[in-house]
C-alpha cells in the first residue's frame, strides 16, 4: 500500500474528522499526508487543543486485519468509487469490501422494512428481490431481522448473486448472530460492505451511518413493510433528501406495520406491486447513470441449491409461538409458509395455529391459508 493511501485511510479514522471535514482537508491541503502534518496545528489554535491523527500503529493492524479477512480497501476518490455513492454530501471516506466490488456499479435498488416482519411481507420481499435479480438489478440492504433477510436471501436464488448488505459493524461481526451464515454467504456470491473498522460491534448510532450508505449506492429505496416510526422510513427519507425515488408496497390498514408504507405513498411515494413497477419508475434515473456490464445473464439458481433459511422475523428461531404470532397479519399466508419463515417443526406450528383458532385469533382461509381475525 502507498503512503498516500495510507494516509487517507489515517485521515478518516482520525477522531472529529468525519466525512464532510475529510473531504474539506483533502480539498484545501491537496493530500492526505499534508493534512494530518498541518491540521492538528490549525486545530489547536481554533479549538484550544491540538487534533490528534490515528495512531499510525492501530492502521496498520487494522491494515493487516483486513488482510487477514480477504478484505479490500475503497476510498473516496479511488476511480471505482460508486458515482452514486460519491454524489452524496456526506459519502464515507472509507469502506471496506468482502465480495464483488463491480455489485457497486450495476443498477443498485435498496429494500428495507419492519425486523418483526409479517410472513406475508417477508414473501413479498424475498419475490421482488428475485424478481429485481433476474432483471438484472442489485439488491441493497442492511441484513437486519425480516424484510433485509428476505431481500437478501430472495437476491440469492439468482445466480450470479446480485445483493450487496452494508452493516453497522466491522466487516468480521455477524449482526444479528443468527445471520452469521448468510452474512459470509453474501460475502463469498455477492458483497459485504462495512464502514466500521473490523471488531467494531453494532452500537445504536451506527445504524442511521449505514442506512445513508444504502441510500446513496440506489437509485431507489423500496419499503416493503414499516410502521410509521420505523428506521426503515429513515433511509426512504434519506433517498428522497439524495434526489433518488422512494417506492412503497402498500399494506393492509387493518395492520401497524403497513402504516409507514400507506403514509409514504399517500406522501407521493410510488406504489408498488411487481418488480415492473420498481423498473419502470428508475428506469429514466438509470439510463443517467453509467453501469458495468454483466459478466453473465442472471438467472435462477437449480432446484438442488436450495438458498439458507430464513430466521423467523419476529426474533430468532426457537422463541417458539410468539414468533408464529408475529409473522401473522390480516392478510392470509401459506401455513407452508409460516413453517419455512418460523424453523418450526410443522407439528408444533399446526398446533399453535389451533391454539390461536379455538381462543378465537385465527382465520382460516382457502387454499391452507390463514391470517389473524381483525379485533372488534
Amino acid at each position: 500500500m502507498d503512503q498516500e493511501r495510507f494516509d487517507r485511510i489515517r485521515l478518516a479514522r482520525s477522531e472529529g474528522i468525519g466525512p464532510a471535514g475529510y473531504r474539506r482537508a483533502l480539498d484545501r491541503f491537496g493530500s492526505a499526508g499534508e493534512a494530518l502534518r498541518l491540521l492538528p496545528g490549525l486545530a489547536g489554535r481554533a479549538a484550544g487543543r491540538p487534533m490528534q491523527p490515528a495512531d499510525e500503529r492501530r492502521i496498520e493492524r487494522e491494515i493487516a486485519r483486513a488482510d487477514a479477512l480477504g478484505a479490500s480497501w475503497l476510498i473516496l476518490g479511488d476511480s471505482d468509487y460508486p458515482a452514486l455513492l460519491a454524489g452524496i454530501a456526506d459519502a464515507p471516506p472509507l469502506l471496506m469490501l468482502r465480495g464483488d466490488r463491480a455489485l457497486l456499479h450495476g443498477p443498485c435498488v435498496a429494500m428495507v422494512g419492519a425486523r418483526n416482519a409479517s410472513a406475508a411481507a417477508g414473501r413479498i420481499a424475498r419475490w421482488l428481490a428475485r424478481d429485481l435479480a433476474l432483471a438484472g438489478h442489485v439488491v441493497v440492504s442492511g441484513l437486519a431481522r425480516g424484510v433485509d433477510t428476505a431481500a437478501h436471501q430472495g437476491a440469492l436464488t439468482v445466480e450470479p448473486a446480485r445483493t450487496i448488505a452494508v452493516i453497522a459493524s466491522g466487516i468480521d461481526i455477524a449482526y444479528p448472530p443468527e445471520n452469521a451464515t448468510l452474512q459470509e454467504r453474501i460475502a463469498r456470491e455477492g458483497l459485504l460492505v462495512a464502514e466500521q473498522p473490523p471488531g467494531a460491534e453494532p452500537r445504536a448510532r451506527n445504524f442511521p451511518f449505514r442506512n445513508r450508505i444504502i441510500a446513496g449506492l440506489s437509485a431507489a429505496t423500496l419499503v416493503v413493510e414499516a410502521a410509521p416510526k420505523s428506521g426503515s422510513l429513515i433511509t426512504a427519507r434519506l433517498a428522497g433528501d439524495y434526489g433518488r425515488e422512494v417506492l412503497a408496497v402498500p399494506g393492509s390498514p387493518l395492520d401497524p406495520r403497513a402504516h409507514g408504507c400507506n403514509e409514504l405513498i399517500r406522501a407521493g411515494a410510488t406504489l408498488v406491486q411487481s418488480a415492473a413497477d420498481v423498473i419502470e419508475a428508475i428506469s429514466p434515473f438509470a439510463m443517467r447513470q453509467p453501469t458495468l456490464p454483466l459478466e453473465a445473464a442472471p438467472r435462477p439458481r437449480p432446484a438442488a441449491a436450495p438458498s439458507a433459511p430464513v430466521p423467523a422475523a419476529g426474533g430468532e428461531n426457537g422463541a417458539g409461538g410468539r414468533d408464529v404470532l408475529g409473522l401473522l397479519g390480516p392478510v392470509p399466508v401459506p401455513v407452508d409458509e409460516l413453517i419455512r419463515q418460523s424453523g418450526l417443526d410443522p407439528s408444533a406450528v399446526q398446533t399453535m395455529l389451533l391454539d390461536l383458532e379455538l381462543a378465537g385469533r385465527l382465520e382460516r382461509h382457502p387454499g391452507a391459508r390463514v391470517a389473524l381475525r381483525p379485533a372488534s
